[in-house]
């Protein structure tokens, strides 16, 4: 059975943002079952946990065949033997990972640059400084992906493939900003990807645990 770790709970502007949402949605993509298996943060400094993952992140990866960290090599792994999520061609198969690489190295970066920005140091002093240069890059890059996607669905000779699974995965964490509205083919984009049964099942599973979690929290009086 395959197994994917976990966070039991995060803070609310971390839920539906955790990578190992990316894990899920491909999995589901591919008509794969698995298990979650929930940690805390507790978990992340124990050697045990850093066996599996070197840097007590989540996800870790394990299918009784191999051992795996970091969300976007993992949802590669998975994609090479799904042709839901990879094509059969050389062709095909070269444009997929040109794209899923272009998502966590020519737009992740900025994407996580202003998340740092807007929710871990909003009030320092610096920030006010910054913020506006990070911005106008990240538009400068939404700009030119837009231009790519131009009036196809999806990146990848215009199929669905793992590619997207990591592209939507990036744009989502501007959904607590306006930005990607002065974008419309990017937000038609990800809103379509989002409607995927398969992106609606993955999310639904990551967000019960912290359902659970915050349900069975004592409620102050």
């Amino acid at each position: 059975m395959i197994e994917v770790t976990a966070f039991k709970w995060v803070p609310d502007f971390a839920q539906g943002s955790v990578r190992d949402l990316r894990v899920r949605w491909a999995l589901e993509e591919a008509g794969l079952g698995y298990d979650a298996q929930l940690i805390g943060f507790e978990n992340q400094a124990t050697p045990a946990y850093r066996a599996m993952q070197p840097f007590g992140q989540v996800p870790a990866y394990s299918d009784g065949k191999v051992q795996m960290f970091e969300s976007g090599a993992i949802v590669l792994w998975i994609a090479q033997t799904s042709p839901e999520l990879m094509p059969a061609d050389d062709a095909g198969r070269a444009i997929v990972m040109s794209w899923l690489f272009a998502a966590m190295n020519s737009i992740e970066p900025f994407v996580a640059e202003l998340a740092g920005i807007d929710f871990f140091n909003s009030e320092k002093a610096w920030a006010a400084q910054r913020r506006p240069e990070i911005e106008s890059d990240l538009r400068k890059r939404l700009g030119e992906l837009q231009d790519a996607l131009g009036d196809k669905n999806w990146f990848a000779n215009n199929r669905f493939s793992a590619a997207d699974i990591l592209m939507v995965h990036v744009l989502r964490d501007l959904r607590h900003t306006p930005i990607l509205a002065d974008f419309p083919a990017l937000a038609a984009y990800v809103e379509q990807a989002e409607a995927r049964p398969a992106f609606k099942r993955a999310l639904a599973d990551q967000l019960k645990p912290f359902r659970e979690y915050e349900a069975s929290r004592p409620t102050s009086s």
